[in-house]
């Protein structure tokens, strides 16, 4: 991989407040303004040879704001060589608070023994709408770890859909969505064990304020002749009001017989035991909430193994749980 043709600076001199604190100081960075790639290809596309190892994550940042207004697609590629590794943080943003509409596609091919990381990070305002979808395909020994932050947005819908081609492939998916006033969060997942001895787990979670609603479809299906198949699925979900609404359906399709597979679903609200027990310790009523709801979200954020970047997403989400993001109703320059 050359690392030059990824290291690409903006103009933002409009926007000079903005910055991305998810980003990390030895992450080459790949700026996507405007939907348009600048000091790479279009699409984007990333390719690592055989063994090729990425030293540094690669962090890749889509940005939105008044010069294009409206509708805008673009596409990504992630393909990773027979034994190749890396990670890649992807992040979105919006500057202006005009109303959006995103629609991105990403496709990440695994190919034997490959492993990656991928942290997909989604921060927009409440006029935005994005729109993701993920083709995922891994082969024999391949591993992908993916982690979805629904930070802020008005709409966003995310569908992946993953096959796992060869045998002892290994998928994890996990997802925390965050919604408020007038915000949907919907995330489909399409997950088919089609060979034998392949583990899968995928585990989303989501914290529900105001009239905020979100959606979750997770199907697996797994083949006739993919026996050995491990494959588990959760989402869970805490609603903070009344209006809060939390849709959930997962379903497994089995047509092998030697498996181990679960899932399931819950939808509930805070634990009024814990939170007296915390305020018989001196501890405030807000303070108590906001224990409970972090608590809540880090089974998700520990699946982020960079140590750096884990602290660094658990202090966003404990900003936008505090309600440090009000201002992003209009503009988020400076929430994330």
């Amino acid at each position: 991989m050359d690392a030059n043709q990824f290291i690409y600076v903006p103009d933002l001199s409009a926007e000079d407040e903005f910055r991305c604190r998810v980003l990390l100081p030895d992450n080459l960075q790949q700026y996507i303004i405007n939907g348009n790639v600048r000091g790479g290809k279009t699409p984007f596309e990333l390719n690592l040879g055989r063994g090729e190892r990425m030293e540094k994550s690669l962090q890749i940042i889509g940005v939105r704001n008044a010069a294009c207004k409206g509708e805008l697609s673009f596409e990504e590629t992630f393909r990773f060589g027979p034994g190749s590794s890396g990670r890649i943080i992807s992040c979105s943003h919006t500057l202006t608070p005009d109303e959006f509409s995103t629609r991105e596609r990403m496709v990440i091919n695994l190919e034997e023994g490959a492993n990656a990381e991928f942290f997909v990070m989604q921060n927009e305002h409440n006029k935005a709408r994005h729109d993701l979808r993920c083709d995922i395909s891994l082969a024999e020994g391949a591993s992908l770890r993916m982690v979805f932050i629904s930070l802020h947005g008005g709409e966003i819908n995310n569908e992946i859909n993953v096959d796992l081609n060869g045998p002892h492939a290994d998928c994890d998916l996990s997802g925390l969505y965050l919604t408020d006033t007038g915000q949907k969060m919907s995330n489909s997942v399409q997950l088919r064990h089609l060979v034998p001895d392949c583990h899968s787990n995928q585990l989303f979670k989501g914290i529900l304020n105001d009239d905020g609603v979100s959606k979750f479809y997770g199907g697996i299906l797994v083949a006739p002749d993919a026996q050995h198949t491990e494959a588990f699925q959760a989402n869970h979900n805490l609603l903070l009001s009344d209006s809060s609404r939390a849709y959930s359906k997962p379903q497994l399709e089995i047509y092998a017989d030697d498996v181990k597979c679960s899932h399931g679903a819950t939808v509930g609200r805070l634990d009024e035991e814990e939170l007296f027990y915390m305020r018989t310790r001196g501890i405030t009523a807000d303070e108590a909430r906001l224990l409970q709801q972090m608590a809540f979200a880090y089974e998700v954020l520990e699946r982020i193994t960079s140590s750096e970047l884990r602290e660094r997403v658990l202090s966003l989400v404990e900003g936008r749980l505090r309600g440090d993001f009000a201002s992003c109703k209009g503009c988020t320059k400076n929430c994330c």
